[in-house]
């Protein structure tokens, strides 16, 4: 794995209040990890009920990325705009949803491998570092992603693997 862009599938949600407001960010300091909490569902699936909101108005929801089952990636929103997904910290961070095949909240290897990838690389885009990736749970206490929280081990090898990640973009061999 490294740092390299990505495949990304951008399917930008329809600017309305409830998923895609176009705020702009301020100075991004962070990246949060998600999960979905919604065993088996999609990326394109997590996607699309984002864009649902804009007519359900059932809540304010949104991530800038969704990681699929099949390490797919789908952008729903720009990184220069706030996603209504990290509460105190939308408006300086990007987040990162992630599917997950089961109730336990473990990533499958597709999934795990496109998450470093994403994340590496907006690490290197917004010089960040492996220490400014935080869980949903770090900001509010909610157990998100349930893996990483319930698996204090399995997040630092995450965090260990986007900064090697970005270590092997920086120095190609």
């Amino acid at each position: 794995m490294d740092a390299s862009k990505p495949d990304i599938d951008v399917e930008l949600l329809t600017p309305n209040p409830y998923s895609r407001s176009q705020e702009k960010t301020d100075k991004i300091t962070g990246i949060v990890i998600h999960y979905t909490a919604n065993p088996g569902a999609t990326a394109i699936g997590n996607r699309n009920y984002f864009e649902g909101l804009k007519d359900s108005h059932e809540t304010k929801a949104s991530s800038n990325f969704v990681v699929g089952l099949n390490g797919e990636i789908v952008q729903c929103i720009p990184t220069w705009e706030v996603a209504y997904a990290s509460n105190d910290r939308n408006y300086d961070t990007v987040s990162i949803e992630c599917c997950h095949p089961d109730a336990t909240g473990k990533f499958n290897d597709a999934t795990y491998r496109s998450m470093v990838q994403l994340t590496a690389w907006l690490c290197l885009k917004f010089n960040l570092t492996e220490e400014d990736v935080i869980r949903h749970y770090d900001v509010t206490g909610k157990i998100c992603p349930k893996y990483f929280v319930e698996n204090e081990g399995a997040w630092d090898q995450f965090r260990k693997d986007v900064k090697s990640a970005m270590a092997m973009d920086k120095n190609p061999e």
